[in-house]
């Protein structure tokens, strides 16, 4: 394979990985992209897609805790900030939360609205304290879900409907 031939070949790929890796687009952008402009197939769109998506969330879910922890020491606005977060959203929403927990998390992510997916799954995570493993999972089944819904979307109504319609 020359090297032309390659780049056909990967920068596509590429570009779907690296679209469903951004906080607003993951799935809802990287499918209909790779389905439509690069004509890619679906079952390697899918498979692409939910890996570039998950890429974030891994990164979320291990290093915020850390972070967090680390300005908390060192700053107080930090300090002052990461209470009150806390403290306000668990208040807030624990009981509603602690019902359906992982069912809860696992549906968030795995509706495509806007708002919703991987990213915005892994910060409620990492406020609710759930465990990264715990949290990975059903993160990583509702990003499954989420793709599954975007495809099928996609592939019933078309691309140009899919994006004004969501």
């Amino acid at each position: 394979m020359d090297f032309s031939k390659f780049l056909e070949f990967i920068l596509p790929r590429l570009a779907t990985f690296f679209i469903a890796m951004t906080p607003i687009g993951e799935l809802r952008a990287s499918i209909p992209v790779a389905l439509s402009s690069y004509s890619m197939n679906i079952f390697e769109t899918y498979i692409i897609s939910v890996l570039g998506n998950m890429v974030p969330v891994v990164a979320i879910l291990w290093i915020l805790e850390p972070l967090s922890r680390f300005l908390m020491s060192r700053f107080k606005i930090f300090d002052r900030f990461f209470t009150w977060l806390f403290n306000h959203t668990r208040q807030r929403h624990s009981k509603k939360f602690e019902t359906y927990k992982g069912f809860a998390l696992t549906t968030f992510v795995g509706i495509p609205l806007p708002v919703t997916g991987g990213w915005t799954g892994a910060l409620i995570a990492f406020v609710f304290g759930i465990p990264p493993k715990k949290a990975l999972l059903h993160i990583f089944i509702g990003v499954l879900l989420a793709g599954i819904i975007v495809t099928t979307v996609y592939q019933t109504v078309g691309y140009v409907r899919f994006i004004i319609a969501g």
